[in-house]
């Protein structure tokens, strides 16, 4: 006789936006500050986005007590933290531990990628033959996107040679070695292999893909989880959980899923200001934003391919933000009047940001615009 399926949780409690809200914001340590080591909380919140050198450290920086720049510089630097191509096909900075059994639960993602964006320029290209080649000619040394693309064109002589080097990126895992990732570094993108520097990667395991993505952003749904890794048949994934977590609904009736010694604080509890840096993987983990802005103020800091540098207040996004390091300004833009104690809370944790971006410019300054 067969084993019969088991079916999903059942689901009865319903948690309101405000205490999905401070769940995640706890499990992302922007209610309270830790105290760990920056590879410690990177693993917690399951990675920061890395597109530009400085988000990093600026999304770090609202999440940690402590620390300098020299910290996770020296984290990216030791390798124990390493920059690639990830989730949703963008760069991001995870641990070398999890890189190992993350990199090949994103084949399938980054293949289809890959397709899309490069299939034309790549037709009649034997990709397996160009990986092949692409990890022949990296192995034992560090070169440059553009200098992967040559070489591969050499073989190919017809053949894009930047949809070589790209697609060879998508195909194959490979790091971009310090100083790429670090403060205030910007130019060629230098590319290693992966399995040189890390060893060989793990096998796939949705379940833990499913357990840290709670653990760093739940409740959520099965949507959301997709929205956040860019990873199919994660729905399947979950009901195979299921007696591994725990399922509420949201106030629209959609299932949600937790860990079941998850972290859900009182609604109630307290959210103090924080400035978040652009892409910050809070606004990018989950496909309904609600627990953190309205769809309004989201079409004001999610514009095309851009995430805006934003500003929390009572836990909700309440307005954008810039920084002038060389002014030594950080400029506020609210969406609507603060109350004098939150434009407070505003200028001290400008100052805070610029304490760490700009410390050899004097005076510093917090300016918020009118509403």
């Amino acid at each position: 006789m067969g084993t019969r399926r088991q079916g999903p949780p059942a689901a009865t409690e319903v948690l309101g936006r405000r205490a999905l809200n401070r769940a995640t914001l706890h499990r992302q340590l922007l209610l309270r500050r830790g105290g760990t080591g920056v590879v410690e909380a990177v693993e917690r919140i399951a990675g920061l986005n890395a597109q530009g050198p400085n988000d990093p450290y600026l999304a770090l920086h609202s999440r940690l007590a402590g620390g300098t720049l020299a910290d996770l510089t020296r984290a990216i630097e030791d390798g124990h933290l390493v920059r690639s191509c990830l989730l949703r096909a963008t760069q991001h900075l995870v641990s070398a531990d999890d890189f190992r059994w993350l990199r090949p639960l994103l084949d399938p993602l980054l293949a289809r990628v890959q397709r899309n964006v490069f299939g034309r320029r790549t037709a009649g290209v034997d990709l397996t033959e160009l990986v092949a080649d692409a990890r022949e000619i990296l192995a034992g040394r560090t070169l440059t996107r553009a200098e992967l693309g040559r070489r591969l064109a050499e073989r190919r002589p017809a053949a894009d040679r930047t949809a070589l080097a790209w697609s060879a990126q998508y195909l194959l895992p490979l790091l971009h070695p310090a100083p790429s990732g670090t403060w205030d570094t910007r130019g060629a993108t230098p590319l290693v292999l992966a399995t040189e520097r890390l060893g060989p990667m793990a096998r796939p395991d949705p379940r833990r893909l499913v357990s840290r993505y709670l653990a760093a952003f739940g409740p959520a749904t099965t949507a959301d989880l997709r929205t956040w890794s860019g990873v199919s048949g994660l729905p399947q994934v979950v009901a195979d959980m299921a007696g591994e977590l725990r399922a509420f609904r949201d106030e629209s009736g959609r299932r949600l899923y937790d860990l079941p010694d998850a972290p859900r604080p009182d609604p109630d509890t307290p959210a103090p200001v924080r400035l978040l840096a652009g892409f910050d993987n809070l606004l990018l983990a989950h496909a309904d934003r609600t627990r953190l802005m309205t769809d309004e103020i989201r079409r004001r800091v999610c514009v095309a391919d851009l995430i805006m540098p934003t500003v929390l207040v009572d836990g909700m996004v309440a307005g954008t933000w810039e920084l002038d390091r060389r002014a030594g300004l950080v400029t506020v833009v609210p969406f609507a009047r603060l109350r004098p104690a939150d434009a407070d809370a505003v200028a001290a944790e400008g100052h805070r940001v610029l304490r760490l971006a700009a410390p050899d410019t004097t005076p510093h300054d917090v300016r918020i615009a009118p509403a």
